[in-house]
């Protein structure tokens, strides 16, 4: 496998979790950005500035955490065909698929993958799907703890038509990736090879990703991505299922509605549970554990935005050691080369996180994140303040509860985007003054 690059004709890479962000290591991904400026401060680049022409960027990304062993899952998956339905945040002609092993022991052969514009239930439109490769062949086998990305593949994915993502899996995978708050459909086959296949007639709906866990396009013009980082609020819970309704949605509907330097792939990597500072089965891995595959690995990316504390106050850890993870976070982020940008954790008022101690916790943390998250961060961002009662500060407007004193409603996420600076992120200087993007690329679709 070589080492990816920029270019349209790199071929299929690995990432690993043993790879140190800032060592080439032959075959291996390396993870690395120049830090950017906000939009303001970088200004329109030119329309002929050779780095402004064609470039991949990651237009739909999942965050996995590990799902049931082959045991458990009694051949579920094993010679079936996983179809995964995902909405590309970015348009561009060409492709690139990534598949994960990160949490399998041994590793995972993958037979076949296809693309396709995604039709009506499990069906495809547009003529037969399209085969992705890996170095040219079909199959691959995954090695375990370690995701891959394929060959590029000639296609035209359009900013917010879904794609049907198909892989044939020949056998049960011994613990298979899995994001489980998907918030819209999938599908797995009856026993079969059917990723040439159409037809959605012998597919049955899902509501979770397995194993796809990211979509990258070769935009026409260099396009950032913006990597949203976080637990349950970010993952959605508490919006309907099918809407697109999450705080990445919102934000990604605000910035496509600015147009220009403004826009960016808005990337979502919320793992309802997740918590700052511990890994824990179940919930996931905690942002500075999974931030080589969730946000250094994402083709494009210029910036990350945290948002998450109130499953750790849950769990009784203090305001010093939040802020403690928070300057982790933030200092493993700019080692990177990203603009980070923290938050004020969203009041709820249910469970242990009702407690005098757990108020005093989230109230201490907020503070310091609006006086101190400066000097360490980018940016901040009030959520708090965006989504509180004006009367209580404590709990949720009304209007914005999901129903559960925690999550938010839909217009609740909405007001999290609108709490975002979109000045303060980096923007994509490269799309100044453009109003759509057009891709072409022979033989249709």
């Amino acid at each position: 496998m070589r080492a990816a690059t920029n270019g349209s004709r790199t071929r299929s890479r690995l990432v690993v979790a043993a790879v140190v962000l800032v060592t080439a290591v032959a075959g291996l991904v390396v993870v690395g950005t120049v830090r950017g400026a906000s939009q303001a401060a970088a200004g329109p680049q030119p329309a002929d500035d050779p780095a402004c022409g064609p470039t991949w960027v990651t237009a739909w990304q999942t965050s996995p955490q590990p799902g049931p062993d082959a045991e458990a899952a009694g051949g579920r998956f094993g010679g079936r065909t996983l179809r995964m339905v995902v909405h590309p945040q970015s348009t561009g002609s060409e492709i690139r698929v990534r598949l994960s092993n990160r949490y399998g022991r041994v590793p995972l052969p993958v037979a076949a993958v296809s693309a396709a514009t995604a039709g009506t239930g499990a069906g495809v439109r547009g003529g037969a799907p399209r085969p992705v490769l890996f170095d040219g062949r079909p199959d691959v086998t995954i090695p375990a703890g370690a995701e891959i990305v394929s060959d590029p593949a000639p296609f035209v994915a359009q900013a917010g038509l879904p794609v049907s993502v198909s892989a044939y899996l020949p056998q049960e995978p011994d613990r298979v990736a899995t994001h489980p708050v998907a918030l819209q459909t999938s599908w797995v086959s009856q026993p079969g090879n059917l990723v040439d296949s159409s037809s959605g007639a012998a597919f049955s709906p899902v509501t979770a990703w397995f194993v796809v866990t990211g979509l990258d396009v070769l935009a026409p013009r260099a396009e950032h991505a913006v990597v949203l980082v976080g637990d349950s609020i970010t993952d959605g819970v508490g919006s309907d299922p099918g809407e697109d309704d999450r705080w990445s949605d919102a934000l990604s509907r605000r910035l496509g509605a600015e147009g220009g330097a403004a826009r960016m792939s808005v990337l979502n990597a919320g793992i309802s549970g997740n918590q700052l500072l511990a890994d824990a089965f179940g919930v996931g891995d905690s942002p500075a554990t999974r931030f080589r595959f969730d946000v250094a690995a994402a083709a494009g990316v210029t910036d990350v935005v945290l948002h998450i504390g109130t499953n750790d106050i849950a769990e009784g850890r203090t305001a010093d050691q939040l802020q403690a993870g928070l300057v982790r976070f933030a200092d493993q982020a700019r080692a990177a080369g990203l603009r980070v940008f923290l938050t004020t954790i969203t009041p709820s008022r249910t469970g242990p996180r009702a407690t005098a101690a757990a108020q005093t916790t989230r109230a201490a943390v907020n503070s310091w994140v609006l006086a101190q998250g400066p000097a360490h961060a980018d940016g901040v961002f009030d959520f708090a303040a965006a989504v509180a009662d004006p009367a209580r500060s404590d709990r949720l407007e009304s209007s914005y509860d999901a129903g559960d004193g925690l999550h938010l409603s839909a217009a609740g996420y909405r007001a999290l985007a609108g709490a975002v600076q979109i000045d303060r992120l980096s923007g994509s200087p490269c799309l100044a003054g453009d109003t759509a993007s057009s891709v072409t690329v022979s033989g249709g679709r």
